[in-house]
């Protein structure tokens, strides 16, 4: 086997042996595939190797061995349409190096796992159906044992007195849990979770039901804000923003947040929430007025960007 489109087809059926949705055997599932092999054209499936690579370095590499060009755009596309499906059947492990490291951390990496690596090296030998045959056997077990070993990792956040959730390790997830726990129970104390979001998982935690009884149907299409608190005592709705990677409550980020929440029986109160006062400093001028800014590192205090009163909504007139 020498040709280019060879290895692609032979890498599409590969996919499709071990059990892949439709939606993964393409390819740019392929690619990725052949990638994490390092098994470029004219090289012996017995000879396919095992290296750390992260997305971009993916693409790179299938323009450098395949002459496949794709967008800078569509790397999130790689990310979310391959391998996540990869790592989840099993086939790839995600950041074996460092274990905790943030799902959205740029230095991410992924690996081919050990035994499919075994099995795919007898790819287009007698051995391959057997090997295949015995891998898809013991599958679910790994499959199993590698989503037990994430979830040790997951950061707990306790969302009420004997209730908790868990969200993908990283400094996201951390001030998430920060406005959970601290930021709730000094200025929102007994206040229901309806929403809280994860780095891999949108919706992680969604109280539908919650929402609806307060008048609010959302627009799938629609960019939640990180965390939803409805503090019943006051009848608020909280729309909280996790700055750690996206910007603040900002002119832009208001208009959109008060139209997606437009039909809430309950005031609507923005806040912006930065792990420290350093990045905080860095957002000083895009955060729009009438908003709430709080500070994980300083969490008895709350910053209120004019208005007439502390905290509260305000009316749209």
């Amino acid at each position: 086997m020498n040709k280019k489109n060879d290895y692609i087809e032979a890498a599409r059926k590969i996919i499709i042996a071990l059990g892949l949705p439709s939606a993964q055997q393409n390819e740019r599932s392929a690619l990725s595939l052949l990638a994490l092999l390092n098994l470029s054209p004219g090289k012996a499936w017995a000879d396919a190797e095992n290296p750390l690579v992260g997305i971009t370095p993916i693409m790179d590499w299938a323009r450098k061995h395949y002459g496949k060009e794709y967008a800078p755009n569509t790397r999130e596309t790689f990310r979310r349409q391959t391998m996540h499906q990869f790592c989840d059947a099993g086939i790839a492990l995600c950041n074996p190096d460092k274990p905790d490291r943030p799902v959205n951390s740029p230095s991410t990496v992924y690996q081919i796992e050990p035994a499919v690596l075994s099995v795919l090296r007898s790819y287009g030998t007698r051995a391959w159906r057997k090997n295949l045959k015995d891998y898809l056997t013991e599958r679910d077990t790994l499959i199993f044992r590698y989503a037990k070993e994430r979830d040790q990792i997951r950061i707990p956040v306790k969302i009420a007195p004997e209730k908790q959730i868990t969200l993908s390790p990283g400094e996201h997830s951390e001030l998430i849990r920060a406005i959970i726990e601290d930021f709730a129970s000094r200025f929102a104390p007994g206040s229901s979770l309806i929403y809280a979001g994860d780095t891999r998982d949108k919706w992680s935690y969604f109280d539908e039901p919650m929402l609806a009884r307060l008048g609010i149907t959302l627009d799938s299409h629609g960019k939640m804000p990180d965390v939803v608190l409805y503090f019943e005592e006051k009848n608020w709705l909280l729309l909280i923003e996790a700055v750690t990677s996206h910007g603040p409550v900002d002119g832009k980020r208001h208009d959109e947040l008060s139209k997606l929440f437009a039909g809430s029986t309950a005031g609507l109160v923005y806040v912006t929430a930065f792990p420290n006062r350093t990045l905080m400093g860095r957002y000083l001028g895009e955060i729009a007025w009438e908003t709430e800014v709080w500070v994980a590192d300083s969490p008895s205090h709350l910053i209120h960007f004019n208005g007439e009163r502390f905290l509260g909504p305000y009316s749209a007139v």
